[in-house]
């Protein structure tokens, strides 16, 4: 069996991105997302995911660069977003929260997201 495809959101408002906390000894900051069902794209996982984490309708923008393994199964690609529909409610996560560009550090992040966080900052 392949790689399993995992897509994260940076859905972005003005200067500022979107991150949810996953609590636990192995948490920290992530984009919200999950995993790409068969039959499904990216994108189309992407707008399904933030709909079931966060109860947002999103519009999927340009992706973030390459992919990023996760484990020798999962591969993370992030994509850039923006809110069309709904203020994001907490449902999976212990915390979220909108992120300056200078308040990126990447050391708070899981560390598959890390890389996205570091272009995304030189983009906000």
């Amino acid at each position: 069996m392949g790689v399993q495809i995992v897509v994260g959101v940076a859905v972005v408002r003005g200067d500022r991105v979107l991150a949810a906390y996953r609590p636990g000894p192995e948490g920290g900051w992530e984009f919200p997302g999950g995993k790409v069902e068969p039959g499904e794209s990216e994108p189309e996982a992407a707008v399904r995911e933030l709909h079931e984490e966060l109860g947002i309708e999103v519009e999927i923008g340009t992706s973030l660069g390459p992919g990023v393994d996760i484990s020798d199964k999962y591969r993370l690609h992030v994509y850039r977003a923006s809110i069309v529909a709904g203020e994001p409610v907490r449902t999976e996560h212990s915390e979220l929260r909108w992120f300056t560009a200078a308040e990126l550090v990447e050391e708070d992040w899981l560390v598959p997201d890390r890389p996205f966080v570091r272009l995304l900052r030189n983009k906000l």
